[in-house]
């Protein structure tokens, strides 16, 4: 099993971002992003929150987690992030979840 990291950031421009330098900084895969828009959305810098999710061995994910937070704050932000080392069954299910292709 891979760890997993996620990141949530402000805005889908970040979350681009946020992917490609994971993505250079470390041997590390993206999965589909997913989307949220909080009930506060009008108070946040970008209305819409996007998860950016990172797999691969853990320090490969926690590099791929910080050079992605860092790209983030130079667009819009970030929420928060989390890597999971060993996501168990039922996390790994949720990992699959995308609101992104719905409106």
């Amino acid at each position: 099993m891979r760890a997993v990291g996620l990141l949530e950031v402000y805005g889908l421009t970040a979350a681009f971002a946020a992917g490609d330098a994971g993505c250079k900084a470390a041997d590390v895969t993206l999965e589909i992003f997913d989307k949220n828009k909080p009930a506060n959305a009008d108070a946040l810098p970008v209305p819409l929150i996007v998860t950016v999710k990172y797999r691969g061995g853990v320090s490969d994910v926690t590099a791929a987690v910080a050079a992605g937070s860092e790209a983030a704050r130079k667009v819009s932000g970030v929420v928060v992030s989390r890597v999971i080392p060993n996501p168990e069954p039922g996390t790994e299910m949720m990992l699959k979840i995308s609101a992104l292709d719905r409106n």
